[in-house]
């Protein structure tokens, strides 16, 4: 197994195993998080608001903290949120923070929209930089989530997210990459 791949690996078991300690804690967990999610997700996905696909077919593990502070709203809440998209095969990965809205329906049904920053070991761009891996233009991008997702019961849900990031063309390179794909969450 390669170095870049037991890194990758040791990222993702940590992560897990952080998630699995904060959802085991129960009730103390619930002070401090309103909920924890864990993911797959497609990476560098064409079509979508990129546009195009550089970076190798892979899969993503996203895990993602909400935080239980909020500002109310009458349709909904803005909470903290911190997370990361850790690729599985050595292309980018991103660590984020985001200010994100959700609404919840009576249904069951919930949305989800913020705006943050995320950090990145992908390429920046020009010489010297990869031309497999998507030029990104700066290591701090904007990073704007989007998610639809169902309530199952009290703390149990499920979502399809969607997550973008670029410097919105404030550099020279801004290939942007997104994600979407399958989330878990549990809130507390």
């Amino acid at each position: 197994m390669s170095a870049l791949r037991i890194k990758n690996f040791a990222q993702v078991a940590a992560f897990a195993c952080i998630f699995a300690a904060a959802a085991s804690t129960g009730a103390a967990a619930g002070d401090l998080l309103y909920a924890l999610k864990i993911g797959v997700l497609a990476h560098d996905v064409p079509d979508l608001w990129s546009g195009f696909q550089v970076e190798r077919n892979a899969a993503d593990i996203n895990i993602e903290a909400q935080f239980a502070a909020a500002w109310a709203l009458p349709w909904g809440a803005v909470r903290p949120v911190i997370g990361g998209s850790i690729n599985t095969r050595g292309d980018t990965s991103n660590g984020y923070i985001d200010a994100r809205w959700q609404g919840d329906c009576p249904s069951g049904l919930f949305f989800g929209l913020g705006l943050g920053a995320a950090i990145h070991d992908g390429e920046t761009g020009g010489p010297g930089s990869d031309p497999d891996k998507k030029w990104l233009g700066s290591r701090v991008l904007f990073h704007i989530p989007m998610e639809v997702g169902y309530h199952l019961d009290e703390h149990s849900d499920v979502s399809v997210y969607f997550e973008h990031m670029s410097n919105a063309y404030t550099q020279k390179y801004n290939e942007g990459m997104d994600r979407i794909g399958l989330r878990y969450g549990y809130r507390f």
